[in-house]
């Protein structure tokens, strides 16, 4: 039996947009998706949603050109950013991970989104071992 799913898209990513709620069955959740994205391919949030699913069901190669691609041709994304340095810091390229929240921080600042930046920023930190219990105050 397929569960169906309401997703309201604005609030999966936090991101003050006002994005359609789709009602997807479990099962066929990724071919939807790209089902969305054929009618619009230079969606960012599509393709973001379908990164995520490889990304949750373990295809490692399609969630990192999901990422790239994102990166590469929807920069001021930020949702991207994020998690896509936690995709890097899962498969062991700590190093990477860290370029990668540097470059979102940026972004973050450019488009003055504050909350993506603060959470970039405290992803980044852990990652460089800075605890914000180190801080003086």
């Amino acid at each position: 039996m397929n569960k169906l799913v309401l997703i309201n898209l604005d609030k999966m990513i936090g991101i003050p947009y006002h994005f359609p709620t789709f009602v997807l069955t479990m099962s066929n959740r990724l071919e939807e998706l790209q089902q969305f994205l054929k009618d619009s391919p230079n969606d960012p949030f599509l393709k973001y949603a379908i990164t995520m699913e490889y990304r949750k069901t373990g295809d490692v190669e399609a969630a990192l050109a999901g990422f790239e691609d994102l990166q590469a041709n929807h920069p001021d994304y930020v949702g991207t950013y994020y998690h896509f340095a936690k995709f890097l810091e899962e498969q062991g390229k700590k190093e990477e991970a860290v370029k990668i929240y540097q470059a979102g921080m940026e972004v973050a600042q450019r488009v003055r989104n504050r909350h993506a930046y603060q959470e970039l920023l405290a992803a980044h930190n852990l990652a460089m071992g800075i605890d914000d219990d180190d801080w003086d105050d």
